[in-house]
């Protein structure tokens, strides 16, 4: 191991036990945005040091199989320990590595995920709602929280655009790589002839703001209208104006919610929505500008760029950025995505060591 990162890991043990006795304090339990900062900090370090620890042990039972090696009834052992003991170190080795990875702050946060209806008309739609049902059921699988924001459903079935919340431990680090545009291709319930279409859904995944203010949204520059929302009829027809649109006047941003029968609820969602897409704004600007000074293969923001093709009649999934092709595609469909979301991960971390090789 290199000095240089010997002495990071050392300084990370000493800030954990520095971090351990600040969250002991009367003062940080007394002050709730103190608390919370030291404990998501607590929550990166434990993992790095927990690890950094058990390097250090398997250095010391090194040294001591070494010394064995004297010992004529104890060579054999000796020998045995320390080949063990090697293939151990060079895997904390390398798990040290990524666990020093500059991380994304934003990697533990729950999301906004915004699916919406591209080329291809109804068919594009419906698989809106494919796509949205295959999030569902990961969130599920990983236990995480869901809550739809906003929809705008079509006539045949599916969704124009529909945003849900998705709430759980690291939730945003491992769909973020979702954003761009997500392409399928089948034979569409509507066509006759048994023809293949190709359609497409743009995806947009942005990671939810902290309740603390962390964007500023200046009232002067809403414009909140408040009008009757529309929808299925009969009883539940609302009569009264709850639906809310929120324009950004700066940026030109619009977020409408309709979806609650009570007004202060639907605005409280919108604005919810609004501080995400401004922060996702802001993100996307500095992966623009990072992405001009390195090319980036995963999660440079792009949402034009095609990311993932869909194709049914072959049962494959195929994601363009790593060239991962999987022939396993309605358990795709069905939320099984660890497959991909693993790969993308481990595409984007062997970047970031790769750069790191380079600085």
């Amino acid at each position: 191991m290199k000095a240089s990162m010997r002495e990071r890991l050392e300084q990370l043990s000493r800030r954990l036990v520095e971090v351990d006795a600040l969250l002991a304090t009367p003062e940080v339990g007394s002050d709730v945005e103190a608390f919370r900062k030291l404990s998501r900090e607590r929550a990166e370090l434990e993992p790095v040091v927990t690890a950094f620890a058990e390097f250090a042990r398997t250095e010391d039972d090194l040294a001591t199989a070494r010394e064995m090696l004297a010992d004529p009834e104890m060579k054999a052992m000796a020998e045995e320990e320390i080949e063990t003991g090697r293939v151990r170190l060079d895997e904390l080795a390398e798990a040290l590595r990524l666990l020093l990875l500059p991380r994304d702050p934003d990697d533990g946060r729950n999301l906004f995920l915004e699916i919406r209806a591209g080329t291809g008309g109804d068919e594009s739609a419906l698989f809106a709602g494919d796509l949205l049902r295959m999030y569902l059921r990961y969130a599920e699988r990983r236990g995480w929280q869901t809550e739809i924001m906003s929809e705008s459903a079509s006539e045949l079935g599916g969704y124009k655009e529909v945003i849900v919340r998705l709430a759980g431990e690291g939730a945003y680090g491992r769909l973020k790589f979702e954003s761009g545009g997500h392409r399928v291709q089948r034979v569409p319930e509507t066509e006759a002839q048994g023809r293949i279409h190709t359609s497409a859904c743009t995806v947009a995944v942005m990671a939810e703001p902290d309740e603390m203010g962390e964007i500023d949204i200046n009232p002067s520059d809403l414009r909140i209208d408040t009008f009757r929302a529309s929808g299925a009829g009969g009883q539940h027809i609302n009569k009264t104006d709850s639906a809310v649109r929120i324009t950004h006047l700066p940026t030109g941003l619009v977020v409408e919610c309709q979806d609650d029968r009570s007004q202060h609820r639907n605005r409280d969602k919108a604005m919810k929505v609004l501080a995400a897409r401004l922060k996702d704004k802001e993100v996307r600007e500095r992966q623009a500008k990072e992405a001009a000074e390195r090319k980036s293969l995963v999660g440079s923001g792009d949402r034009s760029e095609r990311i993932r093709t869909y194709n049914f009649p072959q049962g494959r999934v195929t994601d363009h950025r790593i060239n991962l092709t999987l022939y396993k595609l309605q358990q795709v469909m069905d939320g099984d995505l660890d497959d991909i979301t693993n790969a993308l991960i481990s595409e984007h971390q062997a970047e970031l060591l790769a750069a790191l090789g380079d600085a």
